[in-house]
């Protein structure tokens, strides 16, 4: 029994413990991240205002409005889509924060009843205001 207890205590000491999710620090502002494309890490950045995003990558400009659900998660719709696949608006949800980046996951906002719905992560780390 006393062998029990011993084992038992670190355990509910470690149920306790919350991630930090200041998310609204992260709502607004320039933000880094990085992503692999064909085995090769490349990096981009993206600013993101209350209802709108642009990202640069590639070369590359892209944008898209941001619809709030909360403080810690959004609806992203691409404005100019060009095919099909583009205009399906994605889930993001900030899961963790930190004093300058935050991890997230993403999905498709809708369930395609046909597919497995796939959610996948990432870290952004914050620029400026």
């Amino acid at each position: 029994m006393h062998k029990f207890l011993i084992f038992l205590l670190p355990l509910l000491f470690l149920n306790c413990y919350q991630v930090e999710r200041n998310c609204a620090d992260f709502k607004t502002g320039t933000f880094e991240f990085k992503y692999m494309l064909d085995g090769v890490e490349k990096t981009g950045t993206f600013t993101r205002t209350e209802d709108l995003n642009i990202d640069f990558y590639e070369n590359r400009i892209d944008s898209a409005s941001v619809r709030w659900i909360n403080d810690c998660e959004f609806i992203q719709k691409k404005l100019n889509p060009k095919n099909q696949a583009e205009e399906r608006a994605i889930h993001m949800k900030i899961i963790s924060t930190s004093e300058d980046h935050y991890t997230f996951e993403y999905q498709l906002a809708v369930k395609m009843p046909y597919k497995k719905q796939r959610v996948e992560k990432g870290t952004a780390t914050k620029l400026n205001d």
